[in-house]
C-alpha cells in the first residue's frame, strides 16, 4: 500500500476505535468487586517490596544490655539489683576493640576505688574508720583513743602520715593512703581477764586527801583496764564486746580488744614539735624524719602556754605526784588543806604513767587519768597525753631532747 494511502487511513482509523473504547457494555456488579480486591492485593504487594527494599541494607541493631544479662539470676527479696559474673571476660587481642564498660550495679554500695578484701587476708588496706585508726597507731602515729569515728584528731593523724609519705595532705583516708596503711596483722585479738587484773582494781578516793592515803591509783574497773590495753575509748570495747556484763567479769573471760602496739624505737628523737593551735606533739629524728604523733592537752589560760624552745629535764616512768593547792585555785578543798601532799602512782595518777618534766619549773609533758578526753579539755600548763602516748614518747626522748612549743 502506498506511504500516502497509509497515512489517510490513520487520519479516520482511531476515530472510530476511540469512539467505540470510550462507550463499553455495563458490567454486572461482581466483575466490578473482583477487580477492586486484585488492586487492593497490588498495592498491599508494592508497599512491601518498597519496605523490605528500604531496611535490607541497613544494620542490625545492637543487642540491649538487658538482653546481655539476661543469664543473670535474680536474687529473691533482695530489694537491690544484683550482679552475678559467671564467667570472666575474655581479653580482646590485637588492641583494636576498645575495653567493654563494667556493670556498675552491686549489691553493696563500695567504691568503685577500693577493693573488697577478705578480712582474714594479710597484708591488706584498712577498711573502715577504726581500721585506720590502728594503722596509724601501728605506724606510730596516733589518732587518740580508738572510736571508729573519723574526726579531728583522726584527720591530723592521717594528715601527719601523709607528710610522712609524700602525699597529698588531704586528711583524708583516700585509696592511695590506705595502700600505705597495710595492716600486716588481724585488727583485734582476745584478752583473757586474770586474777592479778581484778586484784588491781579498787575504787577511786573522790578527795585529793583520799587519793594520798591509797596505796596505788590504780584501774577502777576491768572496762577502764582494757580499754587502755587496747588504747580505745570505753565505750567502743563495750561495742566489741556486746554480750559481756561488766559489773561481773571474773578470771577467765575472754574480751575483744583492739590489736595495737607501737613499732620498735628505730632511733631516739632529736627534737619534739608541740603546736599550740592543733593541739598535737611530734617527736623527728635527726634527718627531720617523723617518729612519732599524739593528740595533746594543752594549757586553758593563754599566759600559761609556754611558747619558745624548750628542754627534757628529767623522765620519770610511773611517777607520784605532788599535789600543790597553790596550782588548784578553784578547788575548795585545795584551798582548806593549806598543804602539799603526794598522791601515789598509776594509771588514776593526775599525771598518769609517766612523767617528762622540761626546764621551766612547773611544766612537763605527761599522761592522764582520762585519755580519752585528750585534746578535748585544758590543763593547768602542762601537756597531757593518753598513758599509752606518754609511756612511748618516754622511750624516744632523753634529757635534754629540745621541745619546741609554736603557735
Amino acid at each position: 500500500m502506498p506511504w500516502q494511502a497509509v497515512r489517510s487511513l490513520a487520519k479516520c482509523v482511531p476515530v472510530q476505535i476511540y469512539t467505540k473504547f470510550k462507550q463499553p457494555k455495563p458490567r454486572k456488579r461482581s466483575d466490578g468487586g473482583w477487580h477492586w480486591g486484585w488492586g487492593l492485593l497490588v498495592v498491599l504487594a508494592c508497599v512491601g517490596a518498597w519496605w523490605w527494599w528500604a531496611r535490607k541494607d541497613q544494620p542490625k541493631p545492637a543487642i540491649p544490655p538487658a538482653q546481655l544479662l539476661a543469664f543473670t539470676p535474680a536474687v529473691p527479696n533482695s530489694g537491690l539489683p544484683v550482679t552475678v559474673v559467671t564467667n570472666p571476660p575474655r581479653p580482646v587481642m590485637g588492641g583494636s576493640l576498645p575495653p567493654a564498660r563494667a556493670t556498675t550495679t552491686a549489691t553493696n554500695r563500695v567504691s568503685a576505688t577500693e577493693p573488697v578484701f577478705d578480712n582474714n587476708t594479710f597484708p591488706r588496706p584498712p577498711q573502715n574508720s577504726f581500721e585506720v585508726q590502728l594503722a596509724l597507731a601501728r605506724a606510730g602515729i596516733s589518732a587518740g583513743s580508738f572510736d571508729g569515728v573519723t574526726g579531728s584528731q583522726t584527720r591530723a593523724a592521717i594528715r601527719a602520715f601523709q607528710l610522712r609519705e609524700g602525699l597529698a595532705e588531704t586528711g583524708a583516708a583516700d585509696a592511695e593512703t590506705k595502700a600505705r596503711l597495710q595492716l600486716m596483722l588481724p585488727p583485734l585479738t582476745n584478752y583473757t581477764v586474770t586474777t592479778n587484773d581484778l586484784a588491781r582494781l579498787q575504787p577511786l578516793g573522790t578527795t585529793w586527801l583520799g587519793k594520798s592515803q591509797q596505796s596505788a591509783l590504780d584501774y577502777e574497773t576491768i572496762l577502764e583496764l582494757v580499754a587502755e590495753k587496747g588504747h580505745a575509748h570505753p565505750l567502743f570495747i563495750k561495742r566489741l564486746n556486746p554480750s559481756v556484763d561488766w559489773t561481773n567479769v571474773t578470771a577467765g573471760v575472754e574480751l575483744r580488744i583492739p590489736n595495737v602496739s607501737y613499732p620498735p624505737s628505730r632511733a631516739r628523737a632529736a627534737f619534739a614539735v608541740i603546736h599550740l593551735a592543733g593541739k598535737t606533739l611530734q617527736a623527728f629524728d635527726a634527718n627531720t624524719n617523723l617518729l612519732a604523733h599524739f593528740p595533746c592537752s594543752i594549757a586553758a589560760r593563754v599566759e600559761k602556754r609556754p611558747v619558745g624552745e624548750l628542754h627534757v629535764a628529767v623522765v620519770a616512768p610511773n611517777p607520784n605526784y605532788t599535789f600543790d593547792p597553790e596550782v588548784f585555785p578553784e578547788s575548795a578543798e585545795a584551798q582548806q588543806l593549806g598543804r602539799k601532799l603526794i598522791l601515789p602512782p598509776g594509771p588514776n595518777n593526775p599525771v598518769g604513767v609517766a612523767w617528762i618534766g622540761l626546764d621551766r619549773p612547773g611544766y612537763g609533758i605527761h599522761g592522764t587519768p582520762s585519755p580519752e578526753q585528750v585534746g578535748r579539755t585544758e590543763s593547768h600548763g602542762c601537756f597531757r597525753l593518753a598513758n599509752w602516748n606518754a609511756e612511748h614518747l618516754l622511750k624516744l626522748v632523753t634529757v635534754g631532747t629540745p621541745v619546741r612549743v609554736v603557735e
